[in-house]
């Protein structure tokens, strides 16, 4: 633990070292998925996926980790992509439901092993002990 009085180091600070990792893993995640999708839009498909029952947008971004208007931008791209279709609300007409697509499912069983590939990467640094208690302690985090 740093004492508040001992001389800032950058190097050393939570923040900027999480946001180099996630660097890192955003780079091999670019180059091995060929930029068919981005990070959060994978998430919010493979969420779409595994849901067993309609999704609002609303719902979808929380499951995701997103605020309403990241939300909003990614669904859009993906409605455009024809990836993701959205319906009325049948009990709530007021609300709009999302679903995952045919070519939605089609994309993400093309990506889904270079995920795989894309997290051992991640972590190769760590031993296996080491990539246990660092994937435990980053949900403590969160």
């Amino acid at each position: 633990m740093t004492n508040r009085n001992d001389p800032y180091v950058l190097d050393e600070q939570v923040g900027f070292l999480l946001r180099l990792a996630s660097q890192r893993h955003m780079a091999l995640f670019m180059e091995r998925t060929g930029a068919s999708l981005t990070p959060t839009q994978f998430s919010t498909l493979y969420r779409l996926r595994e849901a067993s029952e309609p999704v609002s947008q609303n719902a979808l971004g929380r499951m995701v980790g997103m605020d309403a208007a990241t939300t909003k931008g990614v669904v859009a791209r993906l409605l455009s992509r024809d990836l993701i279709r959205v319906e009325k609300d049948n009990e709530d007409r007021r609300r709009y439901t999302l679903f995952i697509t045919d070519i939605g499912r089609q994309l993400l069983d093309t990506v889904l092993p270079a995920m795989h590939d894309i997290s051992e990467a991640t972590l190769e640094p760590l031993t296996p002990l080491e990539r246990d208690q660092f994937l435990r302690l980053l949900k403590r985090l969160i």
